[in-house]
């Protein structure tokens, strides 16, 4: 029996990261995506599939009259924001894998910084889902965030310093990626704690995630293409995302058990199940962090760490760039910038390619977690 065909990444693109680009979300898109199909060897011609967020105001058809792509056989939206990150892997692979497309161009791309701010409040039309928290003050990420957060801080002693300890790794790395907002600007845990709250006790400046101008590509098209392509294979080798009763987009303040992140959790499950692989076969993880804390959540549930082992193992070295397993090498959306997670993904094929700024020796697998989605790349040795 033939084993199933894998999808690959074969293309990498972006803009510059900046807090006023300057011009349109569909220029910034284009720039990338024409970036990324360039990168790949290939041409507009070839790409009949197109994966972005359901958030994304790049209307698909003017895309593909921007970029000169002749027709598009598949288009798919991943929901929400951030946490559909690495589902645009998953939808982007099941498309190859059945044969619905040939060569998918994933985009995302905004001007969150100079158009609308995420990390502002926002007018919008009620709804039932944010009509149970926001008119009892929860209007903005880091406030829906901190009432679970501090759940978290109450079970397992851990202050507000400790969350630091990874706003510290994250602009350490930045400081050395020239791609970073954050380049050659490195922070000590004194100015975490000098930095103003933004939610006391809960979240500072420091922990919490840029606003960013920018966009971001990617192309994915089967492993078999690829090896004729001129970058080495970037395969996908498993992608998944997991939705439960009474989870809310990438957090959860209604579950038994809030020192959990339980949707990551099943994520992890569904990922080492279906690829055989575990959290002791990844060498990088990409994991994407709006705040500091969701970190802690993170490195718990894909089984890096015990429940409220995460300080110590920041602490004691485990995710820097020479420790057991390096987070977010780039970065990070706290370092880098954000771009809805996206830019997690390109450095994860920049890790397997050998060509990161912040290069991790003989990374093999990495793993790209968004909370309720997340995939594995792995680089083929064969």
């Amino acid at each position: 029996m033939t084993a199933p065909k894998r999808a690959a990444v074969v293309g990498i693109g972006q803009t510059e990261f900046s807090k006023y680009s300057g011009r349109s979300e569909l220029q910034l898109a284009c720039e990338a995506a024409k970036s990324a199909i360039d990168d790949a060897g290939l041409t507009a011609a070839d790409i009949d599939g197109t994966v972005t967020f359901t958030l994304d105001t790049n209307d698909e058809l003017a895309l593909i009259r921007s970029l000169g792509i002749d027709e598009l056989s598949w288009t798919s939206r991943t929901p929400f924001g951030g946490a559909g990150a690495s589902a645009t892997l998953q939808h982007a692979a099941a498309a190859v894998k059945s044969g619905a497309a040939e060569a998918v161009l994933i985009y995302r791309a905004f001007n969150e910084r100079s158009g609308y701010r995420f990390g502002q409040p926002m007018q919008r039309p009620p709804s039932a889902r944010t009509n149970l928290h926001e008119p009892y003050g929860l209007l903005t990420p880091p406030q829906v965030y901190a009432l679970w957060y501090q759940r978290y801080m109450h079970a397992y002693g851990v202050t507000n310093a400790d969350f630091g300890l990874y706003s510290v790794v994250a602009r350490r790395n930045a400081a050395r990626n020239p791609n970073a907002w954050f380049f050659n600007r490195p922070i000590t845990i004194d100015d975490h704690q000098q930095s103003r709250w933004i939610v006391e006790p809960v979240l500072r400046l420091l922990d919490c995630c840029q606003e960013s101008d920018g966009g971001v590509a990617l192309v994915v098209t089967s492993e078999e293409r690829a090896r004729d392509l001129r970058h080495p294979v970037v395969a996908i080798e498993g992608a998944a995302q997991s939705s439960v009763l009474d989870g809310i987009m990438s957090f959860n303040y209604y579950g038994e058990d809030l020192t959990h992140f339980v949707e990551a959790e099943h994520t992890a499950q569904q990922l080492w199940r279906t690829t055989g692989l575990a959290a002791a076969d990844m060498d990088v993880a990409m994991i994407y962090e709006n705040s500091s804390p969701i970190v802690f959540y993170q490195l718990e549930a894909y089984g890096f760490c015990g429940p409220g082992e995460s300080r110590d193992f920041i602490a004691d070295g485990h995710i820097d760039l020479d420790g057991t397993i390096p987070v977010n090498p780039h970065g990070g959306l706290l370092g880098e910038a954000y771009i809805h997670g996206m830019n997690n993904i390109l450095e994860g094929v920049r890790q397997l390619r050998g060509t990161s700024c912040n290069q991790v020796q003989g990374a093999q697998n990495v793993l790209v977690a968004a909370g309720r989605s997340a995939a594995i790349l792995g680089r083929d040795v064969s």
